[in-house]
């Protein structure tokens, strides 16, 4: 049986890697040149029932121990007259909550556990078309062309193959604009101490200014905005996004002002919390591909814990795959919803004009027993 899986993300590179370990053949297509061509992006909080379970399942859970920064967990949470109203600290030493780690190294971790030719760089999936007797015929970028018998959507937010299964599409819900602080350490010692090793919310009427620490020392700071009101093309430029946070204390502006560069402005975009589709035999999807959620912390951890059930049923089940790919598609159906009406719920707090009071509510402890 030839697999193909359309993307070299997360998902698609956890589920080659399981997939690899049960002694089942697949491709992974990625539309990157090289594995390096992607820039690195920010860090990843990996929870113990998704990220970590699928890790665990492919055998990886002492590299990415090896990699990861329990550290990271800490966070704080600012209103915008610079007081801090949470700040919560981890075990620096433990990896039972949920330990940050570079999305980049934990890329590379899975890329490794691969063997060399189980991804073949640059091919951007631009057709399908089913083939009578079954299967697919792939057609890439620059005319490449690849068969298979069962096909893997991982392709993200504007999956080329979802389209064979619904016409369900993202749809806007925020503005996001990011910079980068490179040696905060050095150049800004009092913003690297206000952030710390973790990261750092300020919450305003909504708008949001972020902070995160990466392992590298670098500090990736974000913006977000409704998207109604906040085209992107507005805040290309730092005083445009100085302007917005005018009445803020300057010690969180001043995240702002350290960057280095220009700012980088997009829209966040997420599918309905509903999104299911009719079964449809030698194909299906995981991770944004199949449900694009808001950025509140489990999209990665989600896309692995698809990456691993589908794989897991398909090793039980090598003489049936649709079975398995069935199984896989209800039971992912049912966990997904409530995490996508949880996610929504989450962003829209984030970005409501009572945001700090929400969210302050939100990490307060529960009483034992309720």
């Amino acid at each position: 049986m030839r697999i193909a899986i359309v993307g070299g993300g997360l998902g698609g590179l956890t589920l080659a890697r399981i997939l690899h370990r049960h002694g089942i053949d697949a491709v992974v297509y990625e539309r990157e040149v090289t594995r390096s061509a992607r820039a690195p992006g920010g860090s990843l909080d990996l929870h113990p029932e998704s990220g970590q379970r699928a890790l665990a399942d492919a055998g990886l859970t002492e590299r990415f121990r090896s990699e990861a920064r329990p550290q990271g967990e800490e966070h704080r949470i600012l209103d915008p007259a610079g007081r801090t109203l949470v700040h919560h600290r981890p075990d620096p030493g433990s990896f039972a909550g949920r330990p940050e780690i570079d999305r980049g190294a934990l890329r590379d971790l899975l890329l490794d556990s691969l063997p060399a030719d189980a991804v073949t760089w640059h091919r951007r999936l631009v057709a399908v078309s089913p083939h009578p007797a079954g299967g697919f015929g792939l057609t890439f970028d620059g005319g490449h062309r690849a068969d298979c018998d069962l096909l893997i959507g991982a392709d993200g937010a504007r999956s080329v193959v979802r389209s064979l299964l619904t016409d369900a599409t993202p749809s806007a819900i925020s503005t996001l604009v990011e910079l980068t602080i490179r040696d905060a350490d050095r150049d800004h010692p009092d913003v690297a101490e206000m952030v710390g090793p973790g990261n750092l919310w300020g919450m305003g009427a909504r708008q949001v200014l972020s902070a995160q620490r990466l392992g590298d020392g670098r500090i990736r700071v974000g913006v977000s905005l409704p998207a109604v009101g906040h085209p992107v093309d507005t805040y290309r430029r730092k005083r445009a996004l100085l302007d917005l946070f005018d009445d803020w204390h300057p010690r969180l502006t001043a995240l702002i002002h350290a960057a280095d560069g220009s700012p980088a402005p997009r829209t966040i975009e997420a599918m309905s919390t509903d999104i299911r589709w009719a079964h449809r035999p030698g194909v299906t999807l995981i991770g944004d591909a199949a449900h694009l959620l808001p950025p509140v912390g489990e999209g990665a951890n989600q896309a692995m814990r698809d990456a691993a059930d589908l794989a897991v049923r398909l090793a039980a089940a090598p003489a049936d795959p649709d079975a398995a790919i069935r199984a896989y598609e209800e039971a992912m159906f049912a966990r997904i919803r409530p995490i996508a009406e949880m996610s929504a719920r989450v962003h829209a707090m984030m970005l409501s004009p009572t945001a700090a009071d929400d969210i302050v509510r939100f990490f307060a402890p529960r009483p034992t027993g309720t």
